[in-house]
Order: C-alpha cells, then structure tokens, then sequence
C-alpha cells in the first residue's frame, strides 16, 4: 500500500513538472501563422490577376475565331487595308456589329465584367494570307486599350 501511494506521489510531482506552453513559444507559433497566411494572400491575388489576363486573351482568340468564320460564311474577301468587323462599338459604318451572330457574350474581365465599348477584329489579306488585328477597349474611363495590333497577343503585353 505504501508503494503505491508512492508510485502516485510520484505521478502528480511529474504532472505537475511538465509544463504547457509558455509565452514566448505561443507568440514563435503565431509568427509563423501570420506569414504563411501572409504569403498565401499575395500567391491568390495573382493567381486572380493571372486569370483575369487569360480571360482576356481567350476573348481575343474567341473574336478572331468569329471573324474566320464571319469571312469563310459571308465570302468576304477584305483588300489590304482591312475590314474592321465589330462585336460591340460599330456606328454602322461597316455594317454593323456582324460578330454578334458567332459569339453568345463577352465581357470585360479587367473591368468587372462590363461589355466591352469597342470589340473588333480588323481583317486583311496579303496575298494568299489573311491577318486578324484585335481592338478591345474597356468602358472604364482612363482604361487602356488591350489589343491593338496583334492577332495573338501574350498574356505579358495586358496591363
């Protein structure tokens, strides 16, 4: 019996030397918490921005990809200088907004996804090569234009 009041003496005086987590260990852990929920929020935002590029890039090829069968459909042959076909923005100087006919929606990713102001696709043919020029401007005032010359623009030339 002895004994075992013993053995559980000695149980409580160990309980009672291991010790909980002191302040200096608990502030290290939330640190450390602190950046890696740090470095997460700046990887999301751009991977946001990332997305938002690409989205941009795939409504260009989706107007260029219009325009292809807009031009193979309605046996346009456009001369040098281009043919401008619009999606949105035609004052019906070119006969209006042709592209609406090949593509459901497009909206602006950059600008919330408002419509776009202007959305066309300017096409020329040298020789046996035809050549699609995108134009995507934004309704956000001071916005830039986000294509204006190349048909297959990269995800580093989008502001």
């Amino acid at each position: 019996m002895v004994e075992r009041l013993k053995e559980m003496w000695q149980d409580a005086r160990q309980m009672r030397d291991e010790r909980g987590l002191t302040l200096v260990e608990l502030l290290v852990v939330v640190v450390i918490l602190g950046i890696i929920a740090a470095i997460s929020v700046i990887a999301v935002g751009n991977l946001i921005e990332n997305s938002r590029k690409d989205a941009q890039v795939a409504n260009a090829k989706q107007l260029v990809n219009a325009a292809k069968l807009y031009v193979s459909s309605e046996s346009v042959t456009p001369s040098a200088s281009g043919v401008s076909l619009y999606y949105v923005g035609d004052t019906a100087s070119t006969g209006g907004n042709v592209l609406t006919n090949y593509i459901d929606e497009m909206k602006d990713p950059m600008n919330n996804d408002a419509p776009y102001a202007d959305a066309y696709v300017t096409v020329t043919k040298t020789g046996n090569k035809y050549g699609y020029a995108v134009t995507m401007k934004s309704t956000k005032s001071g916005a830039s234009n986000y294509f204006t010359t190349d048909a297959t623009p990269t995800r580093a030339e989008l502001p």
